[in-house]
């Protein structure tokens, strides 16, 4: 554990992003130095109540702080991006570089957190070339659901490695250029040690498909209703945002963006160049006066995210927007694995309000913005990398990316973990370290572990409910009165005398106690403690999080 840096080594170590879908957080080691791609956050977890966001744990190279030469960003999606505000002080305070769509959205996320005179972006152009510490890095263009996806080219003595980032193989992306296969050809010819590739639609056959199918079935979608209909989608697919506009406007219909994050990327858009055709759309705070046959909404929240614009409205609390019966709800987006239950229940509520509901399965909403096998096979064919390392994937995709790797030709492909140290050169690729991992979490204003005391006394508390006891004793430890004991989650009816039961029993216990027992005041907590326990799983199957207060008069 904790290896350190070889010259003679070219070192891959993902600390997030592997056997999962999001918090993308990737080292790479040459020389003297380490050089981070990307640094990303996932949804909360509901095993850690009150965590908005999770990302990787990066306490093996804060310890190396001083050795990291950088931030290399693929892309400007969250789960590429959204952990830099939280961890970039712990990180050293690294330079920064991306190209200008994602550097904007930095910038604005950097305004958010109060960070705007420190967190700086070096701007790279489409196709830039420059240097981090030792490596030579080359931005290479390809297409995703978002503007300016790009894969990484490391360049070092010992090979050149490609990391991938998101990507697919878009003939029609709507938005910024088409992948420049012809620049990835080359640099096959030139020979790529390893691949680092992107896994999360290595289970689906053939190609993903393209935005510009997209927006022909959203147009003949919207045609098809006479109410208000309101799409929801990822605020990031600038391309899916202008398709919608473009529904809105060939079925004389106003289109109002519904959501912070909306307008958040709309304004990065229209500063990177985009959108430049599209439309002022109409404020949250107007969209409410539109006629119903003239509306169209996009909305954030397609993942069901509790505060998000799609659900205050279904709540019937946003302040401006409201549905009813007959208005259409589409959802131009994809099931985040884990998201299930969520957009399950933010269906139902939409479905009690008597609102139809569209999604993929009912008609041609959406394409992912990842590679199928076909596009895969694609991408091996053009670079024709010696070792295969899949990322980017649950388990099941990261084995079928790494068995098409080895049938596309390459020599070896590794399935790893997080946490897992390669060594991609010199000699045979394998796995010769691992280092420490975990999870964070923002919980309010504080970021913990995920497997911190604080996390695992409330998930106690969501489970089993939480009980306080106060005992007063004189100085011999002879109760001067019955304890009281509070009970929360737990109790309903009868609650009283529950809880007078509970005082009353604990009354026995402790004065059944030795007086040398009663005048230590550790062994009166836990035998307190136990007892409560005790009583409420006989009486309830509950073992609640319990706290005893001792005061001695």
């Amino acid at each position: 554990m904790s290896k350190n840096l070889a010259n003679d080594e070219l070192l891959f170590v993902p600390l997030g992003g592997v056997g999962e879908i999001g918090m993308n957080m990737s080292l790479y080691g040459y020389g003297d130095s380490w050089l981070m791609i990307d640094c990303g956050v996932t949804f909360g977890e509901d095993s850690a109540p009150g965590v908005d966001i999770v990302m990787a744990d990066p306490s093996f190279i804060v310890e190396r702080r001083d050795k990291l030469a950088g931030i290399v960003v693929t892309h400007g999606h969250e789960d590429h991006i959204g952990a830099i505000p939280h961890l970039w002080r712990r990180l050293g305070k690294p330079p920064i570089y991306a190209t200008p769509f994602t550097a904007a959205l930095l910038r604005e996320k950097a305004i958010e957190s109060g960070m705007e005179r420190e967190l700086k972006v070096t701007r790279i152009a489409l196709s830039g070339r420059f240097e981090v510490g030792p490596f030579e890095i080359e931005l290479v263009t390809v297409t995703h659901s978002i503007p300016e996806p790009n894969a990484v080219v490391l360049r070092t003595p010992l090979g050149t490695v490609v990391h991938t980032g998101d990507w697919k193989l878009d003939p029609g992306p709507l938005v910024g250029p088409t992948a420049d296969e012809d620049r990835l050809r080359s640099i096959g010819d030139e020979g790529v040690l390893a691949l680092i590739c992107d896994s999360t639609n290595a289970l689906k056959p053939g190609e993903t498909g393209s935005e510009t199918d997209v927006r022909q079935a959203l147009t003949e979608l919207v045609g098809k209703y006479q109410k208000r209909v309101i799409i929801a989608c990822f605020a990031s697919n600038v391309a899916r945002v202008e398709s919608i506009a473009a529904a809105g406007e060939a079925h004389d219909r106003n289109v109002a963006l519904v959501g912070r994050s909306l307008w958040r990327i709309e304004k990065a858009a229209r500063e990177s160049g985009y959108m430049q055709d599209v439309p002022a759309f109409v404020s949250e705070d107007d969209a409410g006066f539109l006629p119903r046959d003239k509306a169209l909404f996009i909305c954030t929240g397609s993942q069901g995210e509790p505060r998000s614009a799609l659900a205050r409205i279904a709540q019937g609390d946003h302040p401006h927007v409201t549905i009813e019966a007959g208005d259409v709800v589409v959802f131009s987006s994809r099931i985040i694995p884990g998201n299930e239950k969520a957009i399950n229940r933010l269906q139902n509520q939409l479905a009690r309000r008597g609102v139809l509901i569209v999604t993929e399965q009912d008609h041609f909403v959406h394409v992912s913005g990842h590679p199928a096998r076909a596009e895969l096979v694609r991408m091996y064919q053009m670079l024709r990398p010696r070792i295969a390392v899949p990322v980017h994937g649950e388990m099941r995709h990261l084995i079928a990316h790494a068995e098409l790797a080895l049938e596309c030709q390459a020599k070896q492909a590794i399935v790893t973990q997080n946490g897992q140290m390669i060594r991609l050169a010199p000699g045979p690729a394998e796995v010769v370290d691992e280092v420490p991992i975990g999870k964070l979490g923002l919980d309010g204003k504080c970021l913990r572990a995920i497997s911190s005391e604080a996390v695992r006394d409330r998930q106690k508390m969501v489970f089993s409910g939480s009980a306080l006891a106060t005992l007063v004793l004189d100085r011999k430890g002879k109760l001067l009165a019955t304890p009281t004991v509070t009970v929360r989650g737990i109790l309903d009816d009868d609650k009283e005398m529950a809880i007078a039961g509970l005082g009353e029993n604990l009354g026995r216990v402790i004065t059944n106690l030795d007086s040398d027992q009663r005048g230590d005041d550790e062994v009166v907590r836990e035998t307190a403690r136990l007892a409560i326990r005790r009583s409420l799983n006989a009486s309830h199957g509950k073992k609640p999080l319990t706290d005893v207060h001792i005061v001695r008069l």
